[in-house]
């Protein structure tokens, strides 16, 4: 298992959004190949930073999100490497067909960053919290799904999308987050990591929901409760071993996503478990509801997906267990 290296200090926070527009400029850097296309939303998404240092590989489309990706996937056909960003509502919200066949069934090499995914969006409110864009691209065959904790993983993540030969998804919200993880952090698309070692139950987590299922491990230490956090930021494909080892050793498994849980992260590992490793499972997640107006907070407690919630969850779960046996 690669050694974890974390930040001292949690209290920083700073937006994925950021990160991404940060580890896009250095892609343009890196290689002219590299174009970038925005559906009339550059400093949202924090395309900004790549468009005023290379225009003349930047494209503004407008509000227009099919053209956004058709013309993307015209792009990399002819040898590009295009980076199309909008509102996860809008992409792939508005032009999820266009994306399945221009992109996904041609196997075009478009990376599709979908901002302000997830509840923490706050007070626009249900029509722009994004919440069933994983398993809209899971779904999708040739697609990679990614979801990075923080700021400094959102950059990295931009870098290896540009080398990566595949169609990719990359989801991000738009608060700021606890900036955790460290430029040593390892990070590689398609493998997950061990953040915490702990014996009793495992949180497989992805996105911002891995710095909650950290706090929960804190939690529930003083509870005596050792908790394996295992960090998915590549949802598809699924790095199964780690999941697996994990799940083989504590026995009890929770998935955490600031997502629906209909077909997304716990959809994902539970057909996994379901078909290699039988274990008992909880999922937290969104269910089945849509989301509502409010400040970031506020919005994350409301839907059980901090810290505390998770840790009520995860007691449950393992009194659930004992009580069956006997």
């Amino acid at each position: 298992m690669p050694e974890m290296h974390f930040k001292h200090d949690w209290s920083e926070k700073d937006s994925l959004r950021k990160g991404f527009g940060m580890g896009l400029l250095e892609a343009g850097k890196r290689n002219k190949n590299v174009v970038a296309l925005c559906a009339d939303l550059t400093e949202s998404t924090q395309m900004h930073l790549f468009a005023e240092e290379f225009p003349e590989r930047f494209v503004q489309v407008g509000v227009a999100e099919q053209n956004l990706v058709t013309v993307a996937a015209g792009m990399a056909a002819m040898g590009k490497i295009p980076f199309v960003s909008s509102y996860a509502a809008f992409s792939p919200g508005r032009n999820w067909e266009q994306i399945r066949t221009t992109i996904a069934l041609n196997d075009r090499p478009v990376k599709i960053i979908g901002s302000h995914a997830g509840v923490s969006v706050g007070p626009d409110g249900a029509t722009h919290q994004m919440l069933e864009d994983i398993p809209l691209m899971r779904a999708l065959p040739n697609m990679v799904v990614i979801a990075p904790c923080d700021s400094v993983e959102a950059q990295k993540a931009t870098l290896a999308m540009a080398a990566d030969k595949r169609p990719n998804y990359m989801r991000l919200a738009r608060e700021a987050t606890p900036v955790f993880t460290s430029p040593h952090t390892p990070f590689e698309i398609g493998k997950g990591y061990v953040f915490r070692a702990g014996t009793d139950v495992t949180i497989v987590a992805t996105g911002t929901m891995t710095y909650q299922a950290l706090e929960t491990a804190k939690l529930l230490a003083h509870k005596y409760i050792s908790v394996e956090v295992v960090h998915i930021s590549t949802i598809k494909p699924l790095d199964e071993e780690v999941i697996l080892n994990s799940a083989a050793k504590t026995r009890h498994v929770i998935t955490a996503e600031e997502a629906q849980i209909a077909g997304g992260l716990g959809g994902a590992v539970a057909e996994l478990l379901g078909e290699k490793l039988p274990t008992s499972m909880a999922r937290v997640g969104v269910k089945d509801h849509f989301g509502e107006s409010g400040e970031p907070d506020e919005l994350i407690k409301y839907f059980g997906l901090d810290a505390e919630a998770i840790a009520k969850v995860a007691q449950k779960l393992l009194t659930d267990h004992t009580n069956h046996k006997h």
